[in-house]
C-alpha cells in the first residue's frame, strides 16, 4: 500500500478511537461510584439494547478474523468453529440467562455464593474467571498486532508489539472511566458496524460469483490444492486418531463453553428483568446466526479470490484472510476503491477488538474486586472502594494480556478462543449447573468443581503441542508436550463435573435445604431477584 493509502485507512483506525473515547468520556460524567452502575450499567438497557451488546461482545476477533482465516486455509473442517459457536447460544438461552439473571448481581460467583459457605466458593470462581478473561484477552491482542502490521504494508515485529501495547492501554482507558454502561454503548456501534462491514463483503463476494454459491465452492476448492477433499471432512482434523480426538475435544469446548463466558454472563445483568435477559438472547442468536453464516461466504471467498497460499503467506494463521479479501473485492492493491474497502473492514475489525477487550476486561476487574477482593479482605459497607478496586484491577489485567499477547503473537485468534471455552466450559460450567440444579450441591463441592477443570484444563494446554514440541508452538526450539490433543476440553470437562461430584459426595455438609428452595424459587420466578 503506498503512503497516501495507509494514511487514509490510518485516519479511519484513529476516527473510531476517537468516537470510541468520547462516548468513554461522556458516560464517565454520570455517576459511576456505585456497584451497580459499573458493574450493570445500572440495569436500564432494553432487551434489544442488550442484545445488540451481547451479540457485539461475542463477535469477537476470533469469528470475523479466525473463522474466516481457518475456512480459507482448511475449508469444511474450519466451519465447526462458526456451528459451535452458534449452537453454544441454545445451551445459554434454554439453561443459564434467565437463571442467572434471577440469581446473580454481577458476577458467576454470586450464583453460587447463594447457597454455600462465600468465601471458598468466591476466591475459587473469582480465580478461573480471571483466567479465562486472560486467554480470551490474548486472542483478541494477537488479532489486534496482525491487522495493525499488515495496514502498514508487513508483518514487522515492532509494529505487532506496540498495536498490542496499545490496544492494553485504550481497554484500561475504557473500563476504568466509563464502566458497564460506556462498555456497552461502544459494544452496539460495534456490532452495528460489524455487521454491516459483513454483510457488504458478503453481497460483493456473491456477485462476483453471480450469486452462484456452488461456483463459488468449486472455486475456491479448485484453488486451494486439495481439490475436494477441501470441501469434505478431514483436511485439519482427519487422519490419525489424535485429529478426530481433537475434533472432539474442540467441538465440546465451543458448544459448552458459551456458558460458562464471564463477560457473557455478566451481560445478563444489565437488563431489568429475567424476562428481558431471555429476550436480549433471542435477539442476540437472530444476529449471531446471521453474521456466522456470512463468515462462511467470506472464508470460502478468500480461498477462492485470494487463495490459501497468499494467506498465508501474509499471515501463517490465516488472520489477515477477510482484510486481504476487501482489498480484492474493492479492486486489488493501489487501487483507491480497494484501499478504502480495506482501510472500513480493517477499521471494523479493529472496533471489534477494542469493543470485546473491553468487555472481557469489564467481567475480569468485576470478578478481582467483587469476588476476590471482597473475600480476602472484609468488606466495610463501601461499594465504592469496591469499584476503585475494579478500576485498579483493570490496569494489572491489561498488562498480564500484552505481555501474553506478544508471546503468542502467531497463532490463530479462532484457536486462541477455542482455549478460552475449553477452561470456561470445565470450570465454570459444572458449577454452575450443579448450584442451579441439584439440590444436594455443597460448597466442598463447588470448591472442587472450579479447581478440578480448571487445573486440569490449564495444566494440558502447558502439556499440549500448544506450547512445545512443534514448529508452530509458542516455544518451538523447547519439548515438553506429554499430552497429545490442542484442546483439553475432551478431558477437562468431564474432569470438572466428576470433581464436583466427588467433593459433594464426600462432604461433611450438610446441604441447606432452606437456601436451595429459596434459590429455586428465586431462579425460576425472580422474586428477590437485584
Amino acid at each position: 500500500m503506498t503512503g497516501d493509502h495507509q494514511l487514509a485507512a490510518l485516519l479511519l483506525f484513529g476516527a473510531f478511537v476517537a468516537v470510541t473515547l468520547g462516548i468513554t468520556t461522556w458516560v464517565s460524567r454520570h455517576r459511576q461510584g456505585s456497584a451497580e452502575e459499573f458493574y450493570a450499567g445500572g440495569r436500564l438497557f432494553s432487551p434489544m439494547e442488550n442484545g445488540f451488546a451481547i451479540a457485539g461482545d461475542y463477535m469477537s476477533a476470533a469469528s470475523f478474523l479466525g473463522i474466516s482465516g481457518l475456512i480459507a486455509l482448511v475449508g469444511y473442517d474450519g466451519m465447526l468453529y462458526s456451528v459451535g459457536f452458534l449452537v453454544a447460544w441454545l445451551v445459554v438461552l434454554f439453561l443459564v440467562a434467565e437463571l442467572v439473571r434471577n440469581c446473580g448481581r454481577f458476577t458467576l460467583a454470586d450464583v453460587v455464593a447463594a447457597r454455600m459457605r462465600e468465601r471458598p466458593v468466591r476466591i475459587a470462581a473469582g480465580t478461573s474467571s480471571v483466567t479465562v478473561s486472560v486467554l480470551y484477552l490474548v486472542a483478541q491482542m494477537v488479532g489486534a498486532g496482525s491487522l495493525v502490521a499488515l495496514l502498514l504494508g508487513g508483518t514487522g515485529e515492532a509494529a505487532r508489539a506496540w498495536t498490542v501495547v496499545g490496544v492494553g492501554v485504550l481497554m484500561v482507558v475504557y473500563v476504568s472511566l466509563g464502566g458497564m454502561r460506556a462498555t456497552t454503548w461502544i459494544q452496539i456501534v460495534k456490532a452495528v458496524l460489524l455487521l454491516g462491514g459483513t454483510i457488504v463483503l458478503t453481497v460483493l463476494v456473491l456477485l462476483r460469483f453471480h450469486g452462484d454459491f456452488n461456483r463459488l465452492l468449486l472455486t475456491a476448492a479448485e484453488r486451494s490444492g486439495h481439490g475436494e477433499a477441501f470441501l469434505a471432512p478431514g483436511l485439519a482434523y482427519g487422519g490419525d486418531w489424535t485429529a478426530r480426538f481433537d475434533f472432539i475435544s474442540l467441538g465440546l469446548a465451543l458448544v459448552l463453553g458459551t456458558a460458562g463466558l464471564p463477560h457473557i454472563l455478566s451481560r445478563f445483568y444489565t437488563v431489568p428483568t429475567a424476562r428481558a435477559a431471555r429476550r436480549s438472547v433471542v435477539w442476540a442468536i437472530g444476529l449471531i446466526g446471521g453474521f456466522y453464516l456470512m463468515t462462511i461466504v467470506l472464508g470460502f471467498g478468500a480461498a477462492a479470490l485470494i487463495g490459501p497460499d497468499d494467506v498465508r503467506a501474509s499471515n501463517a494463521s490465516g488472520n489477515t484472510a477477510v482484510p486481504l479479501l476487501a482489498l480484492d473485492l474493492g479492486g486489488g492493491a493501489g487501487s483507491t476503491g480497494g484501499t478504502i474497502l480495506f482501510a472500513v473492514v480493517a477499521a471494523v475489525a479493529f472496533a471489534t477488538i477494542l469493543a470485546v477487550v473491553a468487555g472481557i476486561t469489564l467481567a475480569s476487574s468485576a470478578s478481582v474486586a467483587h469476588d476476590l477482593y471482597a473475600s480476602l479482605r472484609r468488606r466495610r459497607g463501601k461499594p465504592r472502594s469496591e469499584v476503585a478496586v475494579a478500576r485498579v484491577a483493570s490496569v494489572g489485567i491489561g498488562l498480564v494480556a500484552i505481555g501474553l499477547g506478544l508471546l503468542a503473537r502467531d497463532l490463530n485468534v479462532a484457536f486462541l478462543v477455542g482455549l478460552a471455552f475449553a477452561v470456561a466450559a470445565s470450570a465454570n460450567l459444572p458449577v454452575l449447573l450443579y448450584s442451579l440444579f441439584w439440590r444436594g450441591f455443597t460448597t466442598r463441592g463447588a470448591v472442587w468443581a472450579v479447581y478440578g477443570g480448571l487445573i486440569p484444563a490449564v495444566v494440558l494446554v502447558l502439556l499440549s503441542p500448544v506450547v512445545s514440541g512443534s514448529p508452530a508452538s509458542l516455544f518451538p526450539g523447547a519439548d515438553f508436550q506429554l499430552f497429545p490433543l490442542q484442546n483439553p476440553g475432551l478431558v477437562s470437562i468431564p474432569l470438572g463435573f466428576l470433581a464436583g461430584w466427588l467433593g459433594t459426595l464426600t462432604s461433611p455438609e450438610v446441604p441447606d435445604e432452606a437456601k436451595h428452595a429459596e434459590t429455586e424459587v428465586r431462579s425460576l420466578t425472580g422474586a428477590g431477584a437485584a
